[in-house]
């Protein structure tokens, strides 16, 4: 008789179906008070009548937590590609990468070869306390072997982070040490920066990189900002690039330090007008005169379009680069009842000329998803002329400039981009971390490179072809097969990159590795090279002139 038994998809249809009632009351409860007349009662009782059917007379046993889980999901697919259901195993997990701190043992880690590789003991946490060094591998926790078992990245964290003041046994193995080390760790407060970098370039120019919008983000860039003015800082560069967005928030106080008292930073609203307001810049921004130029390109979103909306709305700044993701919706937590979240789009935000850049989502997540490899295929990544515009979204600056709404910020200065020096090959060796396997086993074997300071490093220091044929040969061991023509075309950038890390692991600062790195990001040097020659926006008929360039 088993032709008889349904299938695991006719088990979930009828649950999809129903579910997706219930949910929008379970998300709906957060947004008023409850009212008499509910219009899906009867529906609520229909699906709590069907769940008991299932639970006491269907034929098979179902996991029907796991089933509204799913439903869940499939609802919310429905809506926007930003409104998602977070579970309650990864809610707190993604909260945590935004705050200023999180409860672990303060170590940043890497996995190689099926083995968790400490890259560095985090400044002040428990394992440099303890005296974990870098270079170590963590083979055990809490009498667990981890290695060699398939660990993730998320089973790391799992078996790391944890309350505060609570205690985690580690099992090391060190180099030229013949027996397992053994620390036993108190949890703290590790503290997590969102500013990549920020340096002088030169006698004027300065350069700030931001990673996301966090808790700590404008802080972080305040401090910067006033550091790099101190030095002389005449011009910004304010790289966005791949910055995937974050707190509203930080945004909105890092453009407010750029503009005049009460130009608008941007605005939002929603279908009832509970979640509409409006940004404006207040008095005494750090940098309101200075030359700006904000970097952007296809993964810069969210946050980092709001702060390059606004300094081009306000003609404010110069943008270059390409044309942004295009996210112009603003997402919400709403907690639920077992620890799990929506994220859910309460409200569009506008730029100061009121446009919204929020790109289409109406043919489905699948094509919304795959939009940067249609722009790839549309050669839109490297030539300007590809990029279309909808003339009936057009908008005006506050200096009469026409910008376009529709489907992310279309820089001032576009910037094609290079693969020229890119292949398959090099994509490998770092997928698979062969790269920062070899930068990190060369940090361990020549510790004199410290004898250098980071100036003299990055003027001195050379990757040798004998050096490019250890990383081939690691490449190999791990099963990366090595391609000669790949190599060749790739040979420059490979030695930008190895030298880049070797820079970061040996100096513990991210401002060598991008000084190092930069050098063949072509957004990077084009924004300098307008800084040192103004006439090139003379080419731009769509570029406003900076003052004080």
């Amino acid at each position: 008789m088993s032709e008889y038994k349904n299938s695991p998809y006719h088990i979930r249809l009828p649950i999809l179906l129903a579910a997706a009632l219930i949910i929008g009351v379970l998300i709906g409860s957060n947004f008023a008070e409850p009212k008499t007349d509910k219009k899906y009662e009867a529906s609520i009782q229909k699906f709590t009548q069907l769940m008991d059917y299932i639970e006491n007379d269907y034929v098979d046993s179902v996991n029907t937590s796991s089933l509204l889980e799913e439903s869940i999901e499939s609802m919310l697919d429905k809506l926007d590609p930003h409104t998602v259901y977070i579970p309650p195993k990864d809610a707190e997990l993604m909260e945590s990468q935004l705050r200023a701190t999180y409860d672990g043992i303060g170590v940043e880690f890497n996995l190689l070869r099926d083995t968790l590789y400490v890259v560095n003991p985090l400044s002040g946490g428990p394992s440099e306390t303890a005296g974990i060094l870098a270079g170590d591998k963590i083979v055990s926790v809490d009498g667990e072997n981890i290695a060699g078992i398939g660990i993730g990245n998320r089973e790391v964290y799992d078996m790391l982070r944890g309350p505060r003041g609570s205690k985690v046994t580690v099992g090391v193995v060190r180099k030229n040490e013949p027996e397992v080390l053994e620390y036993e760790l108190k949890r703290g407060a590790i503290p997590q920066t969102s500013l990549d970098a920020s340096y002088m370039i030169d006698d004027h120019i300065g350069y700030i990189k931001i990673d996301r919008f966090a808790e700590t983000t404008y802080r972080e860039f305040k401090t910067a900002l006033a550091d790099l003015k101190s030095q002389g800082m005449t011009q910004l560069i304010l790289d966005l690039q791949n910055n995937g967005g974050g707190y509203m928030s930080a945004a909105v106080g890092i453009a407010d330090e750029f503009l005049k008292e009460n130009e608008v930073i941007v605005s939002q609203k929603g279908q009832s007008g509970k979640y509409d307001r409006e940004d404006r810049a207040t008095e005494g921004g750090l940098f309101e005169e200075g030359a700006v130029m904000v970097l952007i390109n296809e993964g810069s979103a969210s946050a980092s379009e709001i702060v390059a909306g606004a300094l081009q709305d306000n003609d404010r700044a110069l943008v270059v680069g390409r044309r942004s993701f295009g996210k112009g919706l603003v997402q919400y937590p709403f907690d639920l009842k077992d620890g799990s979240e929506v994220r859910m789009t309460i409200a569009r935000y506008y730029t100061p000329s009121g446009r919204s850049i929020q790109k289409p989502y109406d043919n489905g997540q699948e094509e919304y998803q795959n939009d940067y490899y249609d722009r790839y295929f549309s050669g839109e990544l490297f030539t300007q002329d590809s990029v279309h515009f909808d003339e009936s979204l057009s908008y005006k600056t506050s200096g009469g400039r026409t910008v376009y709404g529709g489907g992310g910020i279309m820089p001032d200065y576009f910037v094609a981009m290079d693969t020229s020096d890119n292949s398959a090959y090099i994509n490998r060796l770092v997928a698979n971390n062969t790269l920062r396997e070899y930068t990190l086993d060369f940090r361990d074997n020549h510790p004199e490179m410290k004898d250098l300071s980071i100036d003299e490093f990055i003027e001195q220091f050379e990757v040798t072809e004998a050096m490019l044929n250890d990383l081939i040969a690691l490449g190999e061991k791990n099963g990366t097969r090595f391609s000669r023509r790949q190599f060749e075309k790739s040979k420059a950038l490979m030695k930008n990159l190895v030298k880049a890390r070797i820079a970061r692991e040996i100096y513990d600062d991210d401002n060598a590795l991008y000084k190092v790195f930069n050098q063949s990001n072509e957004i990077y040097l084009e924004a300098i090279s307008i800084f040192r020659n103004p006439k090139k926006l003379k080419e731009n008929s769509n570029t406003v002139l900076l003052q004080n360039m």
